[in-house]
């Protein structure tokens, strides 16, 4: 299968050419069908540049959803079994596409608010302004194992679980793109967003599908994060735009500044590793960050508190605190040298040490 690739052409038609279960990840931003019926004049009576193109407008609901189902049908043969797809709208279309999304077996893991903000005034004063857009993240199925790069969206929001409301600014600035002093794209979304979803939600390698690809947001962050990608797009200017996009991109070259490696995927090591390399010795007293719970360790890797209560790293550490669960690794601390050490150190540097090994040549 071709990569890399801006294919011009109807969307729908184009999706039937490309083949079955080859991509990794979808990215789709559709037509809103906003329904626009008046012009918008700002207070000072100019004029407000509007999306208008003959690609947002649709005769009637019916014909907008049966337009979203035949274009969806084809992403959804064309994602492998454990892909993920990802649909921006507005209020205008995206309860539609929900509803076909789950109708056709795709499972929803998250609703994404992009709060913008910077966004438009609504100039007429009769409802709210619209300062965000909403992003439906789902699997191919329930039973999909998807990518989540947990630990990558962690570092991006200074290592606090990222939430399902982002705020990011509008395309505006040397970003957009523009023509005779006019913006290219009505539509043209951030880089920033892009490379969030991206980021979050696949792998280096791994195939994004973008089939309203427009001036080619998509397929410019996907080169600079080591991503492959498709784009299809049936207008020939925006074609070239996306294409000249695109090759002044340069791809980021070290591995070691991509995003880190989840640690679900590390190599897995026993708590009991540590005991039985002389990390910890049996009697050795662990505790949490703030000194409010205590244990011993066993000889068989398990924990055991004054009171008598016992357990591994993780469930004495959950017991200890009344919750359903806790990472016993990032809980429980060791005193060397007068210092209160993570254990999680301690497991990090076995790693590095089976890592170093196995580079080396057999004798």
């Amino acid at each position: 299968m071709d990569k890399n690739i801006v294919l011009q052409g109807d969307c729908v038609e184009t999706l039937k050419t490309l083949a079955k279960n080859s991509v990794d990840l979808v990215f789709a931003d559709p037509p809103y069908n906003l329904q626009l019926s008046e012009l918008l004049v700002r207070p000072d009576q100019s004029s407000v540049v509007s999306v208008d193109d003959s690609w947002d407008q649709f005769d009637s609901f019916a014909a907008y959803d049966e337009f979203t189902l035949a274009w969806m049908r084809e992403v959804r043969r064309v994602l492998k079994p454990n892909g993920a797809i990802w649909v921006i709208g507005s209020y205008h279309n995206i309860f539609r596409v929900g509803k076909i999304m789950q109708d056709l077996g795709f499972w929803v893991l998250n609703d994404v608010i992009w709060r913008k903000t910077n966004p438009m005034p609504n100039f007429r004063g009769r409802r709210f302004t619209n300062a965000h857009e909403t992003m439906i993240w789902a699997a191919k199925s329930q039973k999909a194992k998807h990518t989540f790069n947990y630990e990558a969206m962690k570092a991006l929001n200074d290592d606090v679980q990222m939430r399902s409301d982002w705020e990011l600014p509008l395309c505006t600035g040397h970003e957009r793109l523009k023509e005779n002093g006019k913006r290219a794209h009505p539509t043209q979304k951030p880089e920033s967003l892009l490379a969030r979803v991206i980021l979050a939600s696949t792998k280096r390698d791994d195939v994004i599908l973008d089939p309203f690809f427009g001036t080619g947001t998509t397929g410019a962050v996907a080169r600079r994060l080591n991503r492959n990608f498709i784009g299809i797009e049936q207008n020939p200017d925006y074609v070239k735009l996306a294409r000249d996009r695109i090759d002044q991109v340069t791809p980021i070259a070290s591995p070691d500044l991509l995003a880190s490696e989840q640690k679900r995927a590390l190599p897995k090591i026993p708590f009991g590793t540590l005991i039985e390399r002389g990390i910890l010795q049996p009697g050795d007293r662990l505790f949490d960050a703030k000194k409010r719970f205590s244990a011993q360790v066993r000889a068989d890797g398990s924990l055991v508190t004054d009171s008598k209560e016992s357990g591994s790293i993780h469930s004495l550490g959950a017991q200890l605190q009344s919750l359903p669960s806790c990472n016993g690794w990032i809980f429980w601390h060791v005193e060397r040298d007068g210092k209160p050490v993570l254990i999680d150190r301690f497991r990090e540097d076995i790693r590095a040490s089976n890592q170093n090994d196995s580079a080396k040549p057999s004798n």
